[in-house]
């Protein structure tokens, strides 16, 4: 056969009637390598912007109107920012495109109110309108009824419960502070105090936000309501809750000095070698609170710390000086490690040599950030060496499974001539990793074994993440991770992981995603650790999981799926396309072992093509999740990266392909 009608035969088994060629993916490729590197950091690493909603922007004039402190240009430019997204019904929603949220929707009024602006205003005249229609302000979730405590807006009698005195219980016992999840304890330990002390500040009567209960505050009915079956873990904790609140009515708490020293002591400890509490935004605002609350001055050291560490969250932007104006927001944290983790994989899965300057530089700036202390992970896992790394720029109690995996991907990428030094590193952290496993054969982030279901009813526990079970997104990345490394099927602990894997699988084939939005994040996560510690994709696990893929690609040939998958199965996959959604299609079918459908090549297409001069791509969508239901964001970087790894990936299958069509043709 003439090299011509070779060279076409080939390309008929690979492209079929898409019109894709490897010359435009590797154009694409090289624009998306030098734009990432562009976004390096002089230090090694990369960071990009962690968005959320604007919450963070309410919390922020609240905590600063609380405690007498912030610069007030900032805090309006934060209400700006507050101002811009509200949305046409009057409300606030929770990710882009989202339906209205009543806490994020009371949040923002009450900081305009704080703010000094009028409930005539149009912008509250239509919110407030919204808020009445959707049950008022008593339909907030429990942190936010306690923020408004602190303003006299709402009862502490009738908020939930958060009694120090949980900080006494055993480890041992059945409910104790380690049996949820690390970021719970960030934020109730600290609420807890503040709990306890009961801060007031009085406002004006302009400031109030009476307008906000349906039939008027002295009217509405404050407290949680009973579950309508009386025998229910919900009416059992509502009913130890009226108890708590009976106790605190009477003073009845002898041990409340010492619960609240505990808990002042835990705090304090877990501000060491760290961003904060937690290095969370929540953590480092209730810290500050506490500390404020057990008699710490504005200028005592730790409480400077706390809100400086808290103002770094901020991003400024300056506005073109015509139509849009200077806004301020927050970010929930900062994601320097995981970033970096992933970009550093991408960039070494696109061909960058190993031993590239800048991706040593990256290494070497990981290593760094390593753990060598016992956290709060060693409570249940005991006699093990610390090992692994956070997700922040500094946070040694609270490591994760998840940033491990990851970074132990990525050191796989560079030849580091301090190879016995990084061999160590990363022994270390699969033995981590190892010991973090769970029982049931899956991992979770920062915990093992945190997964006491009915702890999920306690009533303070309504922001939906009071437990850290194994997750099979997590699962996948670490299977892929071990597959690096050598470990195979062979290995029992493995076995027990695929086990678990086919366990989660939903019945139309894909998986949850608990980090990521939602079942395209958990599904291309799952196939590509399957693949690599060897599962066969003919199983009928892989190949449901791939159909499904394919049945929910988009008209336009991308992916994507809204955050309201969490609300409502049926949302499963559907959503606007996005690069880094449809990255994780890509990647999800080419783990599968789909060469052939025109589903790759389609999705290929639509990232070709929505890549801009730059090498980037756009993305408004909020595709990384907090809180499933509560709380989600917007990783800067995930519309690079992701499409930078779908394409390389897609590169090199098909090569293979071509390689082996054309030793076909030729025998």
């Amino acid at each position: 056969m003439k090299p011509s009608h070779l060279n076409s035969a080939v390309a008929s088994v690979r492209f079929g009637r898409l019109d894709v060629g490897l010359d435009q993916v590797e154009q694409a490729i090289e624009s998306s390598r030098d734009f990432l590197f562009s976004l390096q950091h002089p230090e090694g690493y990369w960071c990009g912007e962690l968005e959320a909603d604007t919450t963070l922007e309410s919390d922020y004039i609240m905590v600063h109107t609380l405690l007498g402190t912030g610069d007030r240009a900032r805090m309006e430019r934060a209400l700006r920012e507050i101002e811009r997204h509200q949305n046409p019904d009057g409300g606030w929603s929770i990710y882009h495109g989202g339906l209205s949220n009543i806490s994020a929707s009371v949040k923002a009024y009450f900081a305009f109110k704080l703010m000094g602006w009028s409930a005539d205003h149009p912008v509250l005249q239509r919110a407030r309108t919204w808020i009445l229609a959707h049950g008022g302000a008593t339909q907030v979730h429990t942190y936010t009824k306690l923020y408004l405590c602190f303003f006299g807006q709402y009862d502490y009698d009738a908020a939930p419960a958060i009694p120090p005195e949980i900080m006494l219980f055993p480890k041992w016992f059945y409910f104790n502070l380690y049996e949820i999840s690390s970021w719970s304890r960030a934020i109730l330990v600290p609420l807890s105090i503040a709990y306890a002390k009961k801060p007031f500040k009085k406002l004006s009567p302009e400031q109030e936000i009476n307008e906000l209960f349906v039939g008027g505050r002295e009217n509405a009915d404050l407290r949680l309501p009973w579950d309508k079956n009386f025998f229910s873990w919900r009416n059992f904790f509502l009913f130890l809750d009226r108890v708590t609140h009976a106790f605190e009515r009477v003073h009845i708490r002898p041990l409340r000095a010492l619960a609240i020293k505990k808990a002042e002591r835990w705090m304090l400890q877990r501000f060491e070698m760290s961003d904060g509490l937690g290095a969370i935004f929540p953590g480092l605002l209730n810290s500050a609170i506490a500390m404020r609350c057990l008699g710490y001055s504005l200028d005592d050291p730790q409480v400077i710390r706390a809100l400086d560490e808290f103002e770094k969250l901020g991003i400024e932007e300056p506005g073109d000086g015509k139509n849009e104006p200077a806004t301020f927001r927050m970010q929930p944290c900062v994601s320097p490690v995981w970033d970096t983790a992933y970009a550093v994989f991408a960039l070494g899965e696109a061909g960058v040599p190993k031993n590239d300057p800048r991706l040593l530089k990256a290494v070497d700036w990981m290593l760094s950030k390593e753990v060598r202390h016992k956290g709060d992970w060693a409570v249940k896992v005991r006699n093990t060496e610390p090992g692994g790394w956070y997700f922040e720029f500094n946070n040694e109690f609270y490591p994760d499974v998840d940033d491990s995996a990851q970074v132990l991907l990525s050191l796989d990428k560079v030849d580091n001539p301090r190879e016995r030094y990084q061999h160590e590193v990363a022994q270390r952290a699969i033995d981590w990793v190892f010991a973090m496993q769970c029982k049931n054969g899956g991992w979770a982030s920062f915990d093992k074994d945190n997964d006491k279901m009915i702890f999920q009813f306690i009533p303070f526990a309504d922001h939906n993440a009071m437990l850290d079970p194994a997750t099979a997104d997590i699962t996948g990345r670490v299977l892929e991770m071990l597959a690096a490394y050598g470990y195979t099927r062979n290995d029992a602990r493995v076995e027990r992981a695929v086990q678990f894997l086919f366990r989660e699988q939903e019945p139309d084939g894909s998986w949850f995603g608990r980090w990521g939005v939602n079942y395209l994040y958990g599904t291309f996560l799952v196939l590509r650790g399957l693949e690599a510690v060897g599962v066969w994709n003919h199983e009928p696990q892989i190949q449901q999981a791939a159909e499904w893929i394919r049945c929910v690609q988009n008209a336009d040939g991308g992916w994507g799926e809204s955050c309201a998958s969490y609300d409502d199965s049926v949302q499963r996959g559907v959503g606007a396309s996005t690069p880094s959604q449809t990255a994780w299609a890509i990647l999800g079918l080419l783990a599968a072992g789909d060469t052939r459908s025109d589903s790759v090549a389609k999705g290929v297409r639509w990232l070709l093509e929505r890549q801009k001069t730059d090498g980037s791509w756009d993305e408004k969508e909020y595709t990384g999740t907090g809180f499933p239901r509560v709380f989600y964001l917007a990783y800067h970087l995930y519309r690079n990266y992701f499409p930078l790894l779908a394409l390389t990936t897609y590169q090199r299958t098909m090569q293979q392909e071509l390689l082996a069509a054309r030793a076909s043709v030729q025998a």
